[in-house]
This record gives structure tokens, C-alpha cells and sequence, in this order.
């Protein structure tokens, strides 16, 4: 009788750390605006897919409200926190809006002084 050996599942559950952080925009007029912006940084890996755009990010990003006005060739203050949410549909790693930017992280330690994270050990 011969044995058969299944191979190992990609979709196979794995608790360690990516590093990663992003969301999903829809494929919008500003959707496409904001990655665009985004598309130009370093870290950020931008997918246009048919009704939506994934945007996948290593660390920290930030989506600087002023550089999607100046994409838009609207003047300054066009583009917030408010726009940003109608445009994106969901999320992982954490987010943080400030008056000027959203900023998302892959790992909660690095977004501490934003979210209350207390990095302290209960005693």
C-alpha cells in the first residue's frame, strides 16, 4: 500500500507577527487619489482591483491629508479624517486620525503614546 503525504496548507494558521498594516479603499475617484499618494511610498504595496483597492503596508504609514489635496488640485483642508472613512471600507493593524493625517501601524507597542497603550506589566 502506498502512503500518501498531503501537502502542507498555505491557509494553514500562524500566529507570529507580520508587520503589516493597511485597508481596503473603494475604487473611487478619491479612492484612487488616496492611492496614489500612497503608491509612492516605500513600504506601501497598492492592488487596484475591479471594486476596490487594497493598500498593504510594512510598519507605519502615514496618509498625509495636504499631499491627497495637492493630488486632487484642491486647496488645503479639502481632504480629512471624515473624507478618509467614507473612502475606505475596512481595515487591520491599528489606526490613529490626527488633524492632519491618518497614520496606521502593524504593531499596537509602536502606536502606544496614541491609543493609551500602557506597555507597563501589571503587577
Amino acid at each position: 500500500m502506498t502512503a500518501f503525504k498531503t501537502a502542507e496548507s498555505p491557509y494553514k494558521s500562524d500566529n507570529t507577527a507580520s508587520n503589516m498594516c493597511g485597508f481596503t479603499l473603494m475604487n473611487s475617484q478619491v479612492g484612487v487619489l488616496i492611492a496614489n499618494v500612497l503608491s509612492r511610498l516605500d513600504n506601501v504595496k497598492v492592488t487596484h482591483l475591479p471594486s476596490m483597492i487594497r493598500v498593504d503596508g510594512q510598519g507605519r504609514f502615514d496618509t498625509v491629508y495636504a499631499d491627497v489635496d495637492e493630488e486632487a488640485g484642491e486647496e488645503e483642508g479639502w481632504f480629512n479624517a471624515a473624507e478618509f472613512e467614507e473612502a475606505m471600507s475596512t481595515h487591520y493593524g491599528r489606526m490613529v486620525h490626527l488633524d492632519d493625517r491618518t497614520i496606521m501601524f502593524a504593531n499596537p507597542e509602536d502606536a502606544a503614546e496614541y491609543i493609551d497603550f500602557d506597555l507597563k506589566p501589571v503587577t
